[in-house]
């Protein structure tokens, strides 16, 4: 079953926005080496419950996404459509890690699904 494993945070400043989080929950957060303006934020421990997530730019969405781990970012695609859903953002590459969309149910809620894939490019 298919559950969230991820949270991406947008702000205007999101080194002032790691700051703020830190300061108030004590996150461990660095900035991604990758290709985009990414923030990675640790929320706790492994062996605690929870999950870990990212700081962005505000561009594309002005909420908190949560992204949802699935085994095909193409066949859950199909599916969300299939049952009324939208495509946001269409499936793209992070490189290194593997494959994500955006998409949005059918109460307008932009959710991601991410596919993991290591040789993604």
């Amino acid at each position: 079953m298919p559950r969230i494993i991820h949270f991406e945070i947008p702000a205007d400043n999101p080194e002032r926005a790691a700051k703020f989080y830190n300061k108030v929950f004590d996150w461990k957060i660095e900035k991604w080496q990758g290709p985009f303006n990414y923030w990675l934020v640790t929320t706790g421990e492994e062996k605690e419950p929870g999950i870990d997530g990212a700081i962005m730019e505000k561009t594309t969405f002005k909420t908190t996404v949560n992204t949802v781990g699935v085994p095909s970012v193409d066949e859950f695609v199909k599916k969300i459509t299939e049952a009324g859903g939208k495509i946001v953002m269409p499936k793209g590459a992070v490189p290194g890690q593997g494959y994500v969309a955006y998409v949005a149910d059918t109460e307008g809620n932009v959710f991601g699904i991410f596919q993991n894939d290591p040789s993604a490019k």
